[in-house]
């Protein structure tokens, strides 16, 4: 799978999206099904103004049909749906080590 991290160096917002976007594209070229984004969980202990950008972006990115779908770390398990439709899709990814661990700084999402 391959990784994204926009969390390097603790950027502001428009930073991270922009690395967002450059990372999916880059990431999309591989012809992987699916990429791991690091985003931190922000310092509040409510989720990070980067990771609130991301679910908005990645909605976008869907409505768009860029991505199929994707799954924020808390979720990515066997007891979510969209993780379950994930590993239906492709059950290498139930592998992953991030897999069941409810790891708010990242977020999973799949490619068309």
């Amino acid at each position: 799978m391959e990784t994204i991290n926009i969390e390097q160096g603790y950027p502001q917002v428009p930073i991270a999206m922009q690395r967002l976007n450059n990372g999916l594209c880059r990431a999309r070229a591989t012809g992987k099904p699916f990429a791991k984004i690091i985003h931190g969980y922000g310092s509040s202990g409510n989720g990070g103004a980067i990771k609130s950008a991301l679910a908005a972006e990645l909605r976008r990115y869907c409505l768009r049909r860029v991505i199929v779908n994707f799954c924020p770390g808390e979720d990515f398990g066997p007891f979510s749906e969209s993780a379950r439709a994930m590993s239906a899709a492709h059950p290498e990814i139930s592998r992953d080590c991030d897999w069941g661990r409810s790891n708010d700084g990242i977020t999973v999402v799949m490619f068309r």
